[in-house]
């Protein structure tokens, strides 16, 4: 489990702001799921996504969501694994291909995360916010992700991973504006590393 706790350059929970709120969402709470039901709340409902509210700076390390309270989907997984992280729950990320509008292609690639529960063992949760048509929970062990498969291409992806995928890095660290991310984010919806 040591992967899945580790602090990164981008999973950075031991950035003196980023433990600080985790700690504090950690106060008074007794087991690991209350801790992770905490995490998970604040990120989804506290943290905006980015194409949701039209909101820059395009961010991409945990303590840069939090700093500025925005981040798409994949940022927003960054930042809630570093929560998770610093208050010693393993978590890790997760993706799936989805259709980005109208249920046809083409596909983009989704982040969330897995998060391991001494109860339930590894159980995924979408912080990614809802809203009208979106409505992620937190109550394991019945996921209730952001996001069904219900078209055909569309797909869970296999794994859960430490550290983000690169090319997911990549989008968030060379992408100006969140306009720049949504009109380039079909790129990852065919990447080969994560779909195959």
């Amino acid at each position: 489990m040591d992967e899945y706790l580790a602090s990164s350059p981008t999973i950075n929970w031991q950035h003196k702001t980023l433990l600080s709120k985790a700690k504090n969402l950690a106060a008074n709470r007794i087991s690991q799921e209350e801790v992770a039901r905490a995490c998970f709340e604040f990120v989804r409902d506290d943290i905006k996504h980015s194409y949701d509210y039209k909101q820059n700076p395009v961010t991409c390390r945990a303590s840069d969501v939090l700093l500025h309270g925005t981040g798409y989907c994949f940022a927003k997984s960054h930042l809630l694994a570093a929560l998770l992280r610093a208050n010693g729950i393993p978590s890790g990320l997760c993706y799936q291909r989805l259709t980005i509008d109208n249920n046809v292609p083409p596909f983009c690639l989704h982040g969330l995360n897995s998060v391991h529960l001494p109860e339930f063992g590894w159980y995924r949760l979408d912080a990614r916010g809802n809203k009208q048509g979106v409505n992620a929970e937190f109550n394991p062990p019945v996921e209730q992700l952001a996001f069904p498969i219900a078209v055909s291409g569309e797909k869970d992806i296999e794994g859960i991973w430490a550290e983000p995928l690169p090319e997911v890095i990549h989008l968030l660290k060379t992408s100006k504006t969140i306009q720049e991310v949504a009109t380039r984010i079909s790129e990852l919806g065919s990447l080969k590393t994560a779909i195959t």
